[in-house]
């Protein structure tokens, strides 16, 4: 079964490096755990129509956390990919109102 893109690409990640980081062309997304750097360019070239040159990828471990008197629980894992686009591409319009 083919995935689409929008099965890899899970959601931008809004933070303050990575709006600093927009200036460089540089964007985080969350993607799926099993998604290959292969997978997650061509999925982000066809969602916003830009040219990607680099994808680098790291694992977040979840870390525990609890609620009030419930005992202690995980938040879950999960895979965050940045993604840097050639200088000569559109920037991506979801990012441009958050700055």
């Amino acid at each position: 079964m083919s995935r689409t893109a929008y099965d890899v690409i899970i959601r931008p990640i809004i933070s303050e490096q990575s709006m600093e980081d927009m200036d460089i062309k540089k964007y985080v997304f969350e993607v799926a755990k099993d998604a290959t750097k292969v997978e997650i360019a061509k999925a982000v070239e066809e969602i916003f129509d830009v040219r990607v040159i680099k994808v680098n990828t790291l694992h977040v471990r979840g870390r525990s956390k609890r609620v009030g008197a419930a005992p202690q629980g995980m938040t879950k894992s999960w895979k965050k990919a940045v993604v840097k686009l050639s200088a000569d591409s559109k920037n991506i319009e979801i990012f441009e109102n958050m700055a």
